[in-house]
């Protein structure tokens, strides 16, 4: 009996230590996990917790801030562009209603999630019915986020009408898309529509420095602008483009920039635009195909940064007109993925045919 007794002794030292190992361990993973943050995104990392963080769009969010503030928040149509700050804003707005609460009154549902019939008659109803209870000075209604509605079915659309209408009471839905003209007429009159237009390039470069300095990046002032200029009033590629750009190199600058990006540098453009326009046609095809095989240009970038070239040259009207037309065409059909080859003759005939038009203009 005695060597029994012994033997499960044993056995739960052997518990123990094991107990205490396993713990030794998980410890060492909860440290590693917790100051792991080099992995977030910085467009999660740098979201705009507050409104009065939201970069632009100042009259927008002021208005939605003081809504809010009145207990008066209608339901909201936003629309816009990717990257304006549309998610954000309502997202912030939810805190500021909520504080601890957020995640228990409010329904966020995307295009990636199943948003037909079915969701808005089950899940959305179930959720809307339900009365929330505040125990504040003020009671607060639920909120139901749907993001990318654009992408819900039309007969989702045509179910939601009825829900919204009903449930008016306790909830409020925020509608958000990029395109307003795919939400059906009934559900765009129950809400209140503000259109958040692509950012200014001053709000972009100041958000830009904010991280920037956050992160303690090394980043010249033709890099920054590189970083605008590409983003086209979306904070969210500026941001993933400042990120790629910093994992490729230290020192960020312009060529670094574009390099990162794929796209075409300003003086390629203009180099190319050079050719075009003064070369013969078999000199131009054969440069322009060396340039863009050796730097891994796509031939559409470089349509589309050369009609942006043409806007700055002296012409008369009737042969830019033409240009941008002819241009607009290879462009479209580049998008429908047509032979690379037959298009860059096609470019550089248009511009001859231009560059005819000029002598004839100059005569």
């Amino acid at each position: 009996m005695a060597e029994v007794i012994s033997l499960m002794d044993i056995d739960e030292d052997d518990e123990h230590q094991k107990q205490n190992d396993s713990q030794k361990l998980n410890k060492g993973k909860s440290v590693l996990t917790a100051t792991d943050t080099k992995a977030t995104p910085w467009v999660e990392k740098y979201r705009p917790q507050s409104l009065a963080d939201v970069a632009a769009h100042r009259d927008i969010v002021d208005t939605i801030d003081r809504l809010t503030s009145e207990n008066r928040l209608p339901h909201l149509l936003l629309y816009g562009p990717p990257g304006t700050g549309k998610t954000s804003t309502i997202l912030a707005v939810a805190r500021k209603l909520y504080g601890a609460q957020y995640h228990n009154m409010i329904l966020e549902l995307n295009a990636s999630d199943d948003r037909g019939i079915d969701v808005v008659r089950q899940q959305i109803q179930d959720f809307a019915s339900t009365q929330s209870f505040s125990f504040g000075a003020k009671s607060s209604v639920k909120l139901i986020l749907l993001d990318e509605a654009d992408a819900m079915t039309k007969d989702a659309q045509f179910a939601l009408r009825r829900v919204i209408e009903k449930y008016t009471k306790n909830t409020r839905f925020a509608l958000i898309c990029n395109h307003v003209n795919k939400i059906i007429p009934a559900l765009q009159s129950r809400c209140t529509r503000f259109r958040f237009a692509p950012l200014d390039p001053i709000h972009v470069t100041e958000r830009l420095k904010h991280v920037i300095e956050a992160e303690g990046l090394d980043v010249t002032d033709n890099g920054l602008a590189a970083l605008v200029r590409l983003s086209n009033g979306d904070m969210r590629k500026a941001l993933n483009i400042l990120q790629s750009t910093h994992m490729a190199s230290q020192k960020i600058t312009e060529e670094a920039v574009y390099l990162c990006t794929g796209n075409p540098l300003p003086k390629d453009i203009e180099q190319i635009s050079y050719w075009l326009l003064n070369e013969s046609f078999a000199e131009s095809f054969t440069r322009v195909s060396e340039t863009k095989s050796r730097k891994g240009l796509a031939l559409i970038d470089i349509v589309r940064e050369v009609t942006m070239f043409v806007f700055k040259i002296k012409m008369p009207s009737d042969v830019r007109v033409q240009l941008i037309n002819d241009l607009a065409d290879i462009e479209y059909r580049l998008s429908f993925g047509c032979n690379d080859k037959l298009q860059l003759g096609s470019l550089i005939a248009t511009f001859t045919q231009a560059r005819s038009a000029l002598v004839a203009a100059a005569k």
